[in-house]
């Protein structure tokens, strides 16, 4: 009875020690927000030269063309500023800043992490601006890069089928996630081979 105690409770540990690895791989590769301008409930007065989110790790455009990646500013309107343009630099995603009348806005934004899975979220704040900022006045949809709205622009087909396609392409996997997934497979493996040689070990001295 002792035997097949000790052999579960080893088998336990180490499938408990896998399922804990396995858990922990995927959850430790996505970015995180560490920064933001402005931040959540902030008020500004004066426009920034900037709005800009930064994340802990470098940030994913293998392509180079900003793909999965957005910043937008919107008021309580529903209006929208800025050129629609952003830029990309290490572990920040950064847009020009322009803003309309004073209230309440919001920044949305998304982002493309190491692992290749996309990270979003938003961000509040209230623009009261002095007597001598420049005031925009807002668009009624999402401005595109170069001049005009994205609703302005009627994708082709070419452009639907990359889009489905990408969709269905699974996320890139780093090697440190690699390196956690091995290590508990491993682990289950090494437990298997101690069980079944302890078993065999008290097999031969009960005989």
């Amino acid at each position: 009875m002792r035997r097949i105690t000790r052999i579960g409770a080893a088998f336990s540990a180490a499938a408990i020690t896998a399922f804990v690895l396995f858990a922990a791989a995927p959850a430790s590769a996505h970015n995180y927000l560490v920064a933001s301008n402005p931040t959540e409930g902030q008020t500004l007065t004066e426009l920034p030269s900037e709005f800009s989110v930064s994340t802990n790790d470098t940030l994913l455009d293998l392509a180079g063309d900003g793909g999965g990646f957005a910043i937008q500013i919107t008021d309580d309107a529903g209006d929208y500023f800025g050129d629609g343009c952003f830029t990309i630099r290490n572990d920040t995603l950064s847009t020009g800043a322009s803003l309309g009348d004073a209230g309440d806005y919001l920044m949305r934004w998304q982002l493309v992490s190491s692992d290749g899975h996309t990270v979003s979220g938003e961000i509040n704040f209230v623009w009261q601006p002095d007597a001598n900022q420049t005031i925009t006045e807002g668009l009624g949809a999402p401005p595109a890069c170069g001049g005009g709205t994205l609703d302005e622009t009627t994708p082709t087909d070419d452009a639907a089928t990359s889009d489905g396609e990408n969709d269905s392409v699974a996320p890139a996997v780093d090697a440190s996630t690699v390196v956690i997934i091995a290590t508990a497979v491993a682990l289950v493996i090494i437990a298997g081979v101690a069980i079944f040689l302890i078993s065999v070990r008290r097999n031969t001295r009960d005989r």
